[in-house]
């Protein structure tokens, strides 16, 4: 299949006066033409670090190094001129709280049109009230939205509108960063499908960054898993949730409820995240590990291959990609 995003070695961190978080470290991941990949992990893992990179979207003096290659070009290097031509057109982002992102004093018509207008200065209000009106009946919303405040909706159909402005013009990638937390189960159930059905219709490639492991299994086709800013465990959805090997990934798993199958005491995972402005020796998650051992301290584990498609950076992997 033909790969749309290739990211090797990225490594992202933040520099304040007193100190460097290394936020994101030595990340390398792919995703194919139609795929949706999820990215999970607890909170401080560096998932929004990691697209916000994609999309270069840091606040000055932020350090990033690695390389991300989209399209023949390095996202990570190439020109800010090169960058804003790509970014919203072929790369798109929808942010969490889309009542955030809306001038709350222009009607939703006003506030499309200038986006619009930013790629395509000469493009008349008919035409993208056309482009707008396919938009809003895609992601199902009623057409008298366009001529709406955003006070006069709710937070569903807030995220709706955010989800319709980053599809004006048709990204080839489309990055969900934690885009339904915010909303009750019932919308958030609804977006997703409709997001899911989208996706058929567009042939859109999306990443879905969420701490909700349930929203990775009903939406996405792969998973990478996330932890203090490195790469625990990747692969397909139904092998890595069904047969985790990363002690971390089975400590998520353990954490959510499962509504089939027995019932279980759920578990949290003991301890904290470590200190990211500190470097580390060995595998940063042997702290919280039950199965560690000395050399888990000492040496940081490679990423083990499981299976056809997956990885693990455990040295409990070991063995089984040796075939032992």
């Amino acid at each position: 299949m033909e790969t749309i995003l290739s990211v090797n070695h990225l490594n992202v961190t933040y520099v304040n006066k007193s100190r460097r978080v290394m936020a994101v470290r030595d990340v390398s991941l792919s995703i194919n033409k139609g795929d949706s990949l999820g990215i999970v992990g607890e909170s401080g893992s560096g998932k929004s670090t990691l697209a916000m990179a994609l999309l270069r979207l840091h606040p000055k003096g932020t350090e990033i190094t690695g390389e991300a290659m989209f399209e023949g070009k390095n996202l990570l290097t190439i020109s800010e001129k090169e960058m804003n031509e790509l970014r919203w057109v072929k790369l798109a982002v929808v942010f969490q709280k889309a009542m955030n992102a809306l001038s709350p004093v222009h009607r939703i018509r006003q506030q499309i049109e200038d986006i619009y207008r930013v790629h395509y200065p000469k493009a008349s209000s008919a035409e993208i009230r056309e482009r707008a009106m396919e938009l809003l009946k895609l992601v199902n919303l009623p057409p008298r939205v366009y001529n709406l405040y955003p006070h006069e909706m709710s937070g569903g159909m807030l995220q709706r509108v955010a989800i319709a402005i980053s599809l004006l013009h048709h990204p080839q990638l489309l990055i969900f960063d934690e885009a339904t937390t915010a909303l009750d189960v019932v919308t958030q159930g609804q977006i997703l499908r409709e997001i899911v059905e989208m996706e058929k219709t567009l042939s859109t490639t999306r990443i879905m960054i969420t701490h909700d492991m349930s929203v990775v299994a009903t939406t996405c086709n792969k998973v990478a898993v996330m932890y203090a800013g490195e790469l625990m465990e990747y692969g397909m959805v139904t092998d890595v949730l069904t047969h985790p090997h990363h002690p971390y990934t089975q400590g998520l798993q353990r954490s959510f409820p499962s509504l089939k199958g027995d019932n279980r005491k759920l578990e949290s995972i003991p301890g904290f995240l470590p200190d990211l402005s500190k470097p580390c020796q060995g595998c940063v998650f042997a702290p919280r590990c039950p199965h560690a051992t000395e050399r888990c301290f000492s040496q940081k584990p490679p990423m083990f291959k499981t299976g056809e498609s997956g990885g693990a950076a455990c040295w409990l992997c070991e063995g089984e990609e040796n075939g032992k």
